[in-house]
């Protein structure tokens, strides 16, 4: 068994990739991956054969059962290491952590990790809603008709109601990520947002907007992980694991502990452990923004922020670029992209780029030390993972 800590700093990702991204007619779920895949090759300098591990999600838009076999077979790689997991939004930073694992114990030298779908050219609408509807316990809420939003918004309603969250504090989610994606060149949003349009956006589920809702996209991401030994010969600047953690609390709604307390607090502080750090040594966030609630529920979670002050802490500016803690520089799921698991997994695309620099007006100075957190469900599971541009 693989202990966490034996993991510190014996383990980068030496390439990152990502796919065209927003609406993509005549590319399918499988080439999305595969564009990514083979952007985040030749960002490491390598080859497909030099791979020899494979992991990826699941999908919605493509038929097949043992997605990650599929995905050999597309790419050509003939790994001793694969698999695909279902972990919801949680899976990349999941698949991250059993990469780091099977790279320590010697099952394999070198994993790609990709997801992607085509779910905004690849479903029609009445296929997007019933996914959104296939959610909830099979006896106790699915015969009620819930979706996926309205899940969200009973958890942003008793953070409302427990701490006085407002909607304008949502709203200023959505309009700072809007900022961050209009610096990126290959985000799917690319007008700006003000607080008014989101507030006046169409009801979903009351108290979320439309604009409170993250995208659905054509994309794919991709990264590449290896032992911290190997990546010195590579190309790319590395990007090391410093702390990774996982927690579990529930999978229906109806099960959670809480709704406004969820796992991140736990796999956040594995993390900060295992890397030796707290949340003041982070420099730049990435966190998991399906909708405006979530971000702000994270934040309070892993630290940075006293419980009930998310809202707060964007609604004052701090997680703009310049701010006290940049969130989500790329624009995130709410404007950068949203593709089934390819959401949370460019999140660690960006958090690589910041720590290697060179990223314009949406550079974080001195970026040294990256989190990113993932969660899958409804806020069921997470995934908290430290990068760091050099050896700490």
């Amino acid at each position: 068994m693989i202990d966490n800590d034996s993991l510190h700093n014996r383990i980068a990702i030496v390439g990152v990739g990502e796919s065209d991204i927003g609406k993509v007619p005549g590319m399918s779920g499988l080439g999305l991956n595969a564009q990514a895949a083979k952007r985040a090759l030749d960002d490491a300098g390598l080859k497909v054969s030099d791979i020899d591990g494979l992991l990826t999600a699941y999908s919605f838009t493509e038929p097949y059962f043992m997605l990650g076999s599929v995905m050999c077979e597309y790419l050509g790689i003939k790994p001793r290491f694969n698999a695909s997991m279902v972990v919801g939004g949680c899976s990349p930073a999941i698949m991250l952590k059993h990469a780091a694992e099977a790279i320590a114990s010697g099952q394999c030298h070198t994993v790609l990790v990709c997801a992607g779908e085509n779910r905004a050219t690849g479903q029609s609408r009445d296929q997007a809603i019933s996914a959104l509807m296939a959610v909830g316990h099979p006896y106790y809420e699915q015969p009620y008709g819930p979706s996926i939003p309205s899940f969200y918004a009973l958890i942003a309603q008793r953070h409302m109601a427990e701490f006085g969250t407002t909607q304008e504090q949502l709203a200023s989610v959505a309009v700072t990520t809007r900022e961050h994606a209009l610096l990126h060149p290959n985000a799917h949003m690319k007008k700006p947002l003000t607080m008014q349009e989101v507030l006046a956006s169409k009801p979903i589920a009351d108290p979320l907007k439309m604009l409170d809702c993250c995208l659905l996209s054509d994309a794919g991401g991709a990264f590449i992980v290896t032992s911290a030994e190997r990546a010195k010969d590579l190309k790319c600047k590395p990007a090391y694991l410093a702390g990774i953690g996982e927690y579990h609390t529930h999978e229906h709604i109806m099960c959670a502990p809480s709704l406004t307390e969820f796992g991140a607090k736990e796999s956040g502080e594995v993390a900060y452990r295992m890397a030796r750090m707290n949340p003041s040594d982070i420099d730049v966030a990435q966190l998991y923004d399906c909708f405006t609630i979530v971000p702000i529920i994270e934040l309070e979670e892993l630290g940075f922020c006293k419980r009930g002050e998310g809202g707060l802490f964007y609604e004052e500016g701090h997680t703009r670029v310049g701010g006290k803690l940049p969130v989500n520089t790329h624009g995130g799921m709410l404007s950068h992209a949203h593709a089934g698991a390819a959401g949370g997994l460019l999140g660690i695309v960006e958090a690589v780029r910041q720590l290697r620099g060179g990223l314009g007006a949406r550079q974080v100075e001195g970026a040294e030390v990256a989190l990113v957190h993932n969660e899958g469900g409804i806020l069921s599971s997470h995934c908290t993972v430290i990068l760091t541009k050099d050896k700490y």
